[in-house]
């Protein structure tokens, strides 16, 4: 609700600050004092078109602040337009701001900080709802109209059931719909694929071959080499003639001598035995070089075979991947896109039939939703009815006009019949009205404006008191043409509608003003040669004497009336509590 409001150098208003209570507020004043001035302050604040023409004359900018406290109805839609916009500060307050200068661009400011008329609109509408003006009407926005008719009786339960289907219903179509997409390419990417995996799976890669045949190669490209020098090293250490013993005879010799000198002295006996160990390895090494040589092939056709297996390997490699597990991973990749292309017909198949499934399920929850929905809006049509007559508009009608539009792929009705559909139901709902007999019933957004409209307006907020979320309701000239007796109903009706919401009306009706938990008077003063607006926050003595004044000439019997009138609303207030 609307906290405080502060206005500085609009139009006549020097300086105001107003700080407001919950329930119905009321302003009251003499014609051109400034009421309305105060309400195109809120207007501008809103988001309406502002211009320098605003400005007190004699000051470079005019300003518009406005503290509003977040209720929990419709705090979440708040606070996402906040975060969206990096602009929220406290979970429980929004604070409003607007700038007029001669000389530049406007400024916006929420909670501080820069913003732009766009977000300050969108704010405006989920805080404020401004009857008189119809830029803030949330009621003429036929989108709402829809969810005003839900929230009125509770349709949620019917509603997330409708809701359900619908998305199981969006989800199979998205992925019947690429896979249609896909089909047109499908049998260009199977051949492609199948030629990718015959290339693969004929090549029977083995994880590791690629480092042996490099090895392999490597033996089979220097065999000759290889085994020359491998022979030189076996001759000298095994081959002997007579004239060049090899270097195992020699150290055969070596080794008899330590153990000689072993047996002369037995502390040399550790290096016999080391001896005896190295005679022991040039054993070893002259059976595995001797082993090594006869492994060695002269094989140029077994060479070429190593080399085209490596060829075909780094072939793969350019297409497939970096290494054999790369490939072998892309193949079986490969291999999962090729089933399921292979299989989508199947699975197409498998969709259609669950779309056709899901769509009758969806026909069958959108008729139970509809016929809640046309209940509901015979009930919401007698109390409209009801409240328009009781604020002497007794020939005014009210309606709720449902509209569908066929489409032979939409969901089927009992009747037989397909609609389109949409996340909120198959109907187009949109509210009508009659305020004269034989007028016929038109558009909400069609009526008449000024009091009628006002009322017309009062009558459904009270039966959509709480369907309807905005916190502030502001009616201007709601009491044009009517009278004191109307007027006390106008009265009482907006301090139940109080209940719901906070009020602010202007009035120039007592019998209205009377009902009001928080009394504003407001006035024009001439300081030093120039006009300005002041409101005042009134009670006792002077709540008296101002209605009394709205009577008429204060005297004794208008004093009196006017104690009268706030008896009988004060009545009412306690039968009503």
């Amino acid at each position: 609700m609307l906290t405080e409001l502060h206005i500085e150098n609009f139009a006549i208003i020097d300086q105001l600050q107003l700080r407001f209570q919950a329930g119905l507020i009321t302003f009251t004043g003499e014609t051109g004092a400034g009421k309305s001035i105060i309400m195109d302050a809120l207007n501008t604040l809103l988001g309406s078109r502002a211009d320098s023409s605003f400005i007190r004359s004699g000051a470079e900018g005019a300003l518009v602040e406005a503290t509003f406290k977040i209720p929990e109805r419709t705090r979440s839609s708040i606070h996402a337009t906040l975060d969206r916009e990096a602009l929220l500060d406290h979970p429980d307050f929004v604070t409003l701001g607007r700038e007029i200068r001669r000389d530049s661009r406007n400024v916006v400011r929420i909670n501080g900080r820069m913003s732009n008329v766009g977000v300050l609109r969108e704010l405006g509408e989920q805080l404020v709802d401004i009857h008189g003006q119809s830029e803030h009407l949330s009621l003429l926005r036929v989108r709402e109209h829809l969810h005003l008719l839900d929230r009125y009786i509770d349709l949620q339960a019917v509603f997330d059931q409708y809701k359900t289907t619908y998305r199981e219903l969006t989800k199979i179509r998205q992925e019947l719909r690429e896979l249609q997409q896909n089909e047109r390419q499908a049998a260009q990417r199977a051949d492609m694929l199948t030629y990718q995996i015959s290339e693969i799976e004929t090549a029977k890669l083995k994880p590791g071959e690629e480092a042996d045949l490099i090895e392999e190669r490597n033996r089979l490209a220097n065999a000759e080499k290889l085994s020359a020098q491998g022979q030189k090293a076996l001759l000298l250490l095994d081959e002997s003639t007579p004239e060049d013993p090899s270097i195992s005879d020699r150290f055969g010799e070596a080794l008899q001598a330590l153990a000689a000198l072993a047996q002369a002295d037995s502390t040399q006996s550790p290096l016999h035995e080391q001896a005896s160990g190295i005679f022991e390895e040039l054993t070893d090494l002259s059976h595995t070089l001797r082993d090594y040589l006869e492994n060695i092939e002269f094989n140029p056709r077994r060479l070429d075979q190593v080399e085209d297996r490596i060829d075909l390997i780094n072939a793969l490699k350019r297409k497939y991947g970096d290494s054999i597990a790369e490939i072998i991973a892309f193949g079986k990749n490969a291999q999962k896109e090729l089933d399921a292309i292979t299989h989508a017909s199947e699975r197409i198949s498998e969709l259609q039939n669950e779309e056709t499934a899901q769509l009758s399920e969806l026909g069958k929850r959108a008729a139970a939703l509809s016929t809640k929905r046309h209940a509901a809006a015979d009930l919401l049509q007698n109390s409209i009815e009801g409240e328009l007559a009781d604020l002497r508009m007794s020939g005014a009608r009210f309606a709720v006009d449902f509209q569908v539009d066929p489409d032979p792929n939409g969901i089927p009705m009992p009747d037989g019949s397909r609609v389109a559909f949409t996340p909120d139901g198959h109907e187009r709902v949109e509210f009508l009205i009659e305020t004269n007999p034989g007028e016929g019933l038109k558009p909400l957004a069609k009526v008449a404006s000024g009091g009628e409209t006002s009322r017309l307006m009062l009558a459904m907020k009270n039966v959509l008191a709480r369907a309807d979320h905005i916190p502030t309701l502001i009616f201007d000239e709601i009491d044009q043409g009517i009278g004191g007796r109307v007027g006390m109903i106008v009265g009482e009706k907006l301090w139940l509608l109080a209940q719901e919401h906070q009020v602010l009306c202007i009035t120039h009706l007592p019998q209205l003003a009377a009902f009001g938990h928080q009394h504003f008077r407001v006035q024009k003063h001439l300081e030093e040669g120039r006009t300005t607006t002041q409101a005042e926050a009134i009670d006792g003595d002077k709540r008296l004497q101002e209605l009394a004044q709205m009577l008429g000439e204060v005297s004794e019997s208008t004093l009196r009336s006017a104690f009268e009138i706030l008896q009988i609303a004060q009545q009412k207030q306690v039968v009503r509590d």
